[in-house]
């Protein structure tokens, strides 16, 4: 062969294999290159092939992964793939007829696995051997022409074209050979004699038989036989058959019958009894899982058989008969070992994402499994399946690798932590599986805002309280974690309406409620603001709740005694005639009081002289009354005191005197009155002034009159809010209490001569239409339709009562 020619033959078979690539739409990428390739070696541009921007795949981490990541490695700035380490192909794939390594390729954001095969392509480096060094026939003398003898197998780490292709036998005069070959199972050779043998002139004969590959330039191992000639038997025993074949299922117990070899012979006496026995010139240890009978040539179980290991083993068996000079032949026995159901698949994880957000959309890849089944056929047929699926789903990605992704919405609060239970079976009889747990890790995303208890909140405060006092703690609930379930709290209005920022505050970070001023409830019984809650996620999420503050009233006003009886430290003087009946009309005090409910009912009691039975006084009215008639033992002059007190706790209480005289009729009071217009039937000067004042009064008071009807029809609900002066509202227990809300009232004038009573009967609720009653002249009443009004006034609380009649406000009128 020419210089060019080897060079062209050697760039073929160590250099073309690794450049080759053959990638279609629809398989996967295959490389091949050539064991004991030198590390660096180019095996093809995997960026490339894979479709990668070569400018990403540093920042991208790409990198070969998996057992095989040994062998092979990417180059991070072209994507070349390169040899990384010695590739034994023998090492890898002993004399399998394909060789070829699964490799995976990593790359990250995002994750993504690929899979690529590269083919291990044979060289010839290895030469044919044996395992003994030399072997010892001993052959008759009588040996027939054409007799054969079989001689021990080479072995060839190499496979394919590679693998013992040819036996020679060295120059001889007696024997020539003859090379069977037996297809994936090697060439075997059979010496056959052609010559007869002489014992006396040639007792030993000294061969060498050497055994040839495929290779180019061809490798060979040689094998030193040494034949002694004997002179026995005339005849060999003769098998049934040349070859038998026979099938036993693996993990058959020991001792099970395999088949039964026959031979016979024409010879009788020892020289035609056989021997069985095993022939193993190589040493094979797969030859010690059987065992022979040598008498009956029945062939059983010795060891454990294992389809995985060694799916058949090939015998030779020999028969020899007892001669002196014994005469043996051979056979050949197959024995093929089937598989049966004996391995569970199993399940390895490549790769697992750590966490996984509760967010993460459908087919987000969670992690890369591998299931492996080391049975074939149906025994080693997988299916793949979750034991409870719930949001993720097993999806095969390639041959026996498999991806865990997500199926459906993940929810942390629901369940933060999947323990995944993957279950792996075979289709074998019966099946058999493989289970592995996987837990995945839901990380929290923002999507629960805030929840307050209720959508309001009432709040009750007692008035007076202190400045800075917490009247209520907010607390809600966010399922959420750190800091998105993180809560500051703020109040929503505090620029509107009354201002609700100016008189409480909310903590921010613990939703304490604070006042930032005392509540009096005689100017201020409740207001409303709304808080609102927000978490620290993002985007943040928030939710708000009306809060309704209360003001409770406590007994802080005492009562206030009314004209006019009001002047503080006077002694009041009321008359009555000694001719007076039992229930006689002496007096009425009138009261107040600022609070309102229980502490503004108020009570009358005559608390001096003590023992003093000629008086009584209404507990609830106020009006003082004769309990009896006068008799000459009465005094004259009756001291009162009179207590009133509220209901309150504890109770506020004011007083106030007044001297009872007693007249001798009631002609003398009437004289008083009678004295000033009837003295005189004549006009005189003072009368004239009288008349005149009287008519001044009048007509002041029914202009004055007509004006706050005038006033009222016109004011509108702002001049209301503005000035708002203090109204006395009616009880009906009798007792009046100041309010700034306005109110309408109906006014009444008593007809009594003596005492001027005034009636105010408070109109809670007027329609649109109401009417005020004015007075005309003396007693008569009349009713003037008033304006609308825009605002209907609030209702007093169900708790007030109020009394049949109050005195007037203003100073009794006297002649």
């Amino acid at each position: 062969m020419t210089r060019h020619g080897r060079i062209l033959i050697y760039w073929i078979y160590y250099f073309l294999p690794a450049f080759l690539l053959r990638s279609t739409a629809s398989g996967p990428i295959v490389y091949s290159v050539t064991e004991e390739s030198s590390a660096g070696t180019n095996v093809g541009n995997l960026a490339k092939d894979l479709h990668l921007d070569t400018q990403d795949l540093e920042s991208r981490g790409f990198q070969i992964s998996g057992p095989n990541a040994k062998y092979f490695e990417v180059d991070g700035k072209s994507g070349i793939l390169l040899v990384k380490d010695r590739i034994d192909r023998e090492q890898l794939c002993a004399r399998s007829g394909k060789c070829s390594l699964e490799v995976e390729a990593i790359v990250n954001s995002p994750l993504n696995l690929f899979r690529f095969e590269v083919k291990i392509s044979d060289i010839n480096d290895n030469a044919p051997s044996f395992r003994v060094p030399g072997i010892v026939l001993n052959v008759s003398e009588s040996a027939f022409l054409g007799e054969r003898f079989t001689l021990p197998k080479a072995f060839d780490a190499d496979v394919g074209g590679f693998s013992v292709k040819s036996y020679k036998l060295s120059q001889n005069d007696f024997f020539n050979l003859d090379v069977q070959n037996a297809g994936e199972h090697g060439a075997s050779a059979e010496m056959v004699l052609q010559k007869a043998l002489d014992r006396e002139k040639l007792p030993v004969v000294k061969l060498v038989l050497t055994a040839v590959d495929g290779g180019k330039p061809p490798r060979s191992g040689s094998l030193n036989i040494v034949v002694n000639v004997q002179d026995v038997n005339d005849n060999i025993p003769v098998f049934d058959k040349t070859l038998y074949k026979a099938t036993v299922r693996e993990n058959t117990p020991p001792g099970a019958h395999v088949l039964s070899v026959h031979a016979h012979d024409l010879d009788e006496g020892p020289n035609g009894e056989i021997i069985y026995s095993f022939i193993n010139h190589d040493g094979d240890n797969d030859v010690d899982l059987f065992q022979i009978d040598p008498e009956t040539g029945d062939i059983t179980v010795k060891g454990v058989l294992d389809h995985e290991i060694n799916n058949a083993v090939e015998i030779r068996v020999q028969a020899k008969d007892k001669g002196h000079n014994p005469r043996a032949s051979s056979c050949k026995v197959l024995v093929e070992i089937t598989d049966i159901n004996d391995n569970a698949p199993q399940i390895s994880v490549t790769s697992l994402v750590d966490v996984v957000r509760e967010d993460a959309p459908v087919d987000t890849m969670v992690g890369l499994l591998t299931v492996k089944d080391e049975d074939v056929n149906d025994n080693g047929a997988i299916q793949v399946r979750l034991a409870d699926s719930g949001p993720f789903k097993i999806k095969n990605t390639y041959k026996n690798h498999y991806s865990l992704v997500v199926d459906g919405p993940l929810d942390r609060e629901t369940n933060a932590i999947h323990n995944v239970t993957i279950i792996a079976t075979d289709k074998g009889e019966p099946p058999l599986s493989g289970t592995s747990v996987i837990t995945v890790h839901v990380s929290d995303v923002n999507d629960n805002p805030p929840q307050f208890d209720a959508a309001q909140i009432d709040i009750f405060v007692k008035e007076n309280s202190q400045v800075g006092d917490v009247i209520h703690h907010l607390s809600v609930t966010d399922p959420d974690v750190g800091e998105n379930a993180k809560v500051t709290y703020s109040i929503t209005n505090k620029d509107k309406g009354h201002g609700a920022g100016s008189i409480i505050n909310v903590n921010s970070d613990t939703g304490d409620i604070v006042s930032l001023q005392s509540f009096d409830f005689e100017k201020l019984k409740t207001f409303q603001f709304k808080v609102q809650a927000t978490d620290s996620g993002v985007p943040p999420l928030s939710s708000n709740v009306t809060v309704n503050v209360f003001i409770l009233d406590e007994n802080d006003n005492s009562p206030t005694i009314l004209a006019p009886y009001s002047e503080l430290g006077s002694v009041n003087s009321e008359n009555i005639p000694y001719s007076a009946e039992a229930g006689y009309f002496v007096a009425k005090i009138r009261a107040v009081d600022g609070d309102s409910g229980y502490n503004a009912l108020l009570s009358y009691h005559l608390s001096e002289p003590k023992g003093n039975n000629l008086f009584r006084i209404g507990t609830s009215s106020g009006e003082i009354r004769t309990k009896r008639r006068m008799s000459d033992n009465d005094l004259k002059t009756h001291p009162l005191v009179v207590l009133v007190s509220d209901n309150g706790e504890p109770s506020l209480s004011a007083t106030v005197s007044i001297d009872v005289v007693v007249v001798e009729s009631s002609a003398d009071i009437q004289t008083q009155f009678r004295h000033v217009t009837m003295k005189e039937e004549n006009f005189s000067d003072l009368n004239l002034y009288l008349l005149i004042a009287i008519v001044a009064v009048s007509s002041i008071f029914l202009l004055s009159l007509v004006t706050l009807i005038a006033v009222r029809c016109h004011r509108t609900d702002s001049d209301f809010s503005r000035y708002s002066p203090p109204m006395i509202t009616t009880h009906p227990d009798g007792s009046w209490s100041y309010s700034k809300s306005t109110q309408q009232y109906d006014v009444c004038f008593s007809s009594d001569t003596l005492k001027s009573d005034v009636v105010v009967f408070p109109a809670p609720f007027p329609p649109v239409d109401a009417e005020l009653i004015s007075i005309n002249g003396g007693d008569t009443f009349t009713r003037t339709q008033t304006l609308p009004n825009k605002e209907k006034p609030k209702a007093p609380s169900n708790d007030w009562r109020y009394s049949a009649s109050l005195r007037a406000g203003g100073v009794m009128q006297r002649p």
